[in-house]
């Protein structure tokens, strides 16, 4: 009831706002479609009306509304990225609405400049006042990439991994990291989707492009994220599309992707992705090892991981009705997958397990509606929901030890390598968000989001029936309500103002001893409980055309999630005792682009960022060193940079190179629960890179072999300073990781116009030897071979 009496309050101050921005004169409104001759939309074309400050962008589907104007005749222009400039001119007679629909032809010396740097959608993201990159996902499509290595790439954005194919990351994005980030598919939260279906196991034919929002996120993304969210689009145009690809490679990896789509001229649509991934992971390490049967000694060996096999499998379907009188889009949704995962290590690499695995599995009906114009002109509701069904469970029951020889001993009784257990689970996580917009007229909008989250983990140990330990709650509940007004002043200055409210519920159980004897174990329940509010503002003004500075600050909060507080049940170790984090984060940027002599093009970003977190939530090892477990500091500061320049010549050409630098401190002048003075006080926080950059290069060469045929050569190199991997201040034991240097090459060669495709890749093509968290080695030199097929109409 609490949720629909939000929904139907925001439905009366909407329309509240609606009667008063009524006309007393009579008007009319002028709406259409801008098209290709092809019949397909031009997305983000500007429709202007001559000689006023009246204009409007065309949807994804091509669809424009132009404001309200009185009686008379007007010249209405159309121009887009690409395409010729077209006119028309229309009398309106005063209260009569009627219809103008526009069809560009192509500009052929802009479609050569597109291929290369020109975007559209993607472009009109990076426009925004918010500090964000978005990446447009369909000139990878020829890659082995999946959307975390595609991610690696961006600035401010580092990747870390436990190892290969399918193995736990680690998202940093300015120095916020883990679950300070958030991810959505589509603006939908990506919080319950379980081990069968994070962002490694993706592959980049998914999205049609990435947005990376830096540090403040706008209020349509309902989420508690305290340093930034990435946001997934999948292909939204209505057509007919098939999309079919299979990669092999190094260490026996397979990969393979189907993406279809269907729509009639009735409205029917369906919807089609699928994607398999597997490999052995048997890629060579260099470790110190220990005979388990002499204890004889033997440093820096070459061995090969021997436990590390992974493979998912996931579909996702749609079917529904599109551009009815009673929805938009109504969409219902299925998506089902596996996946099982060797443990090869603990949360460091003296920790070697030979028969330890993870399986797991997602089944999660969905619902999507979204319709335009919901009773007054110019509201829009978006609605989604969902909920997982799937299961997880960790297999441990076999009582050895083993070491990097693939020697063993086994023991007698019964045991396991870590912890012997049969645990299967599920966590119930639901999901349901909402959306509604209302656009006053063009210069004032507003916004009302509603995210609901709901949890409650429950499983069973068949090797412990008796156990109360699994009976024991573990429920989380979350509401998060946003609230967002945009005033766009004119085409060149737009500011937009927010504030959210965050509440969550936690239930759980805590152990004691009721009586002193050891092995007496009762659990008391407990019940935690949060409420905060946040703010923000963001503002965009553009000097010249070309020439944008924007500036955005947030006071936000991050409630602790599910994994941080119960555990992942694997390399994760719960604390149920988490704070909510809460950070003042300030963004100021600036884009600018030009040409030099007609075909050079460039384009430079840069951002100043700065963070002042309180209760931080950072990973550290447990008492015994063979997990994680995250932990609260008091005040952790972040001032930093990221920066990025891109260069194109024609069709045949393009480059870029981007770097970031975090100074990431804790201010934590005192010991926990003591006034000693910290000894880390003003130390780099451990264990995170502080400076990386990307490079990159990519040469087209079209004709080869034949007319339509284009032949691609790329090279992309990621570097990575040397950081420690515990405390400074600790002396001779923090350790550091060290100089990461990585090349990689790739050719593609594409036939019939992009139908026919072949790849060949090369990752780290001079073996280094590349870490992560804690010391994880990562593979080193690999060779990939991708087939693919495309076809649309």
């Amino acid at each position: 009831m609490q949720y629909i009496k939000v929904l139907l309050t925001g439905f009366l101050c909407l329309h509240f706002f609606s009667v008063l921005s009524q006309e007393p004169s009579p008007r009319a409104i002028i709406t259409g479609h801008v098209k290709q001759p092809s019949g397909q939309p031009v997305p983000f074309a500007t429709v202007k009306v001559q000689n006023s400050t009246a204009g409007a962008l065309s949807d994804i589907k091509g669809v424009y509304t132009l404001p309200a104007l009185p009686a008379g005749e007007y010249t209405i222009t159309v121009t887009a990225l690409g395409f010729e400039t077209q006119e028309k001119k229309i009398r309106l007679q005063g209260g009569a609405n009627t219809t103008l629909h526009f069809q560009l032809a192509p500009a052929a010396r802009d479609i050569d400049e597109v291929m290369v740097i020109g975007r559209t959608a993607t472009q009109e993201v990076n426009r925004q006042s918010y500090n964000v990159t978005a990446i447009d996902a369909t000139k990878l499509y020829n890659s082995t990439l999946d959307l975390s290595h595609a991610l690696d790439r961006v600035s401010g954005v580092r990747v870390r991994e436990n190892g290969g194919l399918g193995s736990r990351i680690n998202f940093s994005l300015n120095g916020f990291t883990g679950r300070q980030v958030r991810f959505f598919i589509d603006g939908i939260p990506m919080d319950n989707f379980g081990s069968s279906f994070q962002l490694n196991n993706i592959p980049i034919n998914l999205a049609e492009r990435v947005e990376v929002y830096k540090g403040v996120v706008p209020v349509w993304l309902g989420s508690d994220a305290l340093g930034g969210a990435v946001n997934i689009v999948t292909g939204q145009q209505l057509r007919t599309y098939l999309d079919v690809s299979y990669s092999y490679g190094s260490f026996n990896t397979h990969r393979s992707a189907i993406n279809a789509g269907y729509t009639a001229k009735s409205g029917f649509t369906l919807q089609l992705n699928a994607f398999q991934n597997y490999s052995d992971n048997n890629y060579p390490v260099y470790v110190d090892v220990a005979d388990i049967n002499t204890g004889a000694y033997y440093p820096s060996q070459k061995v090969r991981r021997f436990h590390d096999t992974y493979h998912n499998e996931t579909v996702i379907a749609n079917v529904g009705v599109v551009n009815k009188k009673y929805a938009d889009k109504l969409l219902l949704g299925i998506t089902l997958g596996q996946n099982h995962a060797d443990v090869q290590t603990g949360a460091r690499m003296v920790s070697v397990f030979g028969k330890f695995y993870t399986r797991g599995n997602i089944v999660m009906p969905s619902l999507k509606y979204a319709k335009n114009n919901l009773f007054v002109k110019g509201l829009n509701l978006r609605v989604s929901g969902n909920y997982n069904l799937g299961e997880e469970q960790n297999v441990d029951t076999v009582y050895r030890r083993y070491n990097w020889f693939q020697q063993y001993k086994t023991y007698n009784g019964l045991g396991g390598e870590r912890e012997r257990t049969l645990y299967k689970y599920r966590n119930n996580n639901g999901l349901l968000t909402s959306t509604l917009d209302y656009k006053l007229n063009d210069h004032h909008s507003f916004m009302l989001n509603h995210v609901f989250n709901t949890f409650d983990r429950k499983g069973a140990d068949e090797l412990y029936p008796q156990s109360a330990k699994y009976e024991q709650p573990q429920k989380l509940t979350k509401n998060i309500l946003g609230l967002g007004y945009k005033f766009d002043y004119n085409n060149r200055w737009s500011t937009s103002l927010f504030g959210k409210y965050f509440m969550q519920g936690t239930k759980y159980s805590q152990s004691y001893n009721p009586s002193g004897n050891w092995g007496d174990i009762a659990y008391r329940h407990q019940q935690n409980k949060f409420s905060k509010t946040g703010y923000g503002i963001s503002s965009s003004y553009f000097i010249t055309p070309r020439l944008q500075f924007k500036g955005s600050y947030e006071r936000s909060f991050r409630l602790p999630d599910t994994y941080e507080l119960f555990g992942d049940l694997l390399n994760l170790e719960g604390n149920i005792q988490l704070r909510p984090e809460k950070s003042d984060n300030y963004n100021v940027g600036a884009s600018y682009s030009f040409r030099l002599q007609g075909d050079h093009r460039f384009s430079l970003d840069g951002n100043f960022i700065y963070r002042n977190t309180a209760d931080f939530i950072r990973a550290s090892l447990n008492q015994n060193q063979t997990k994680q477990v995250m932990e609260n500091r008091d005040r952790v500061t972040n001032t930093g940079f990221d920066g990025e320049i891109r260069y194109s010549y024609k069709k045949l050409l393009t480059a870029g190179v981007n770097a970031t630098y975090q100074n990431i401190r804790n201010k934590t002048r005192f010991e926990p629960g003591s006034s000693e003075h910290s000894i880390l006080y003003n130390d780099r926080i451990p264990n995170m890179p502080f400076l990386y950059g990307n490079g990159d290069a990519s040469l087209f060469l079209p004709g080869v072999f034949g007319k339509g045929n284009t032949l691609s050569l790329g090279y992309n190199v990621l570097f990575v300073h040397a950081y420690y991997l515990y405390w400074p201040s600790l002396g001779n034991d923090k350790l550091d990781i060290p100089q990461q240097l990585t090349h990689d090459v790739n050719a593609t060669y594409a036939m019939a116009e992009g139908r026919y495709n072949i790849a060949l890749e090369c990752k780290n093509l001079a073996d280094a030897r590349l870490y992560d968290n804690f010391s994880l080695q990562k593979p080193g030199r690999a060779f990939y071979v991708k087939l693919r097929y495309f076809f649309k109409k």
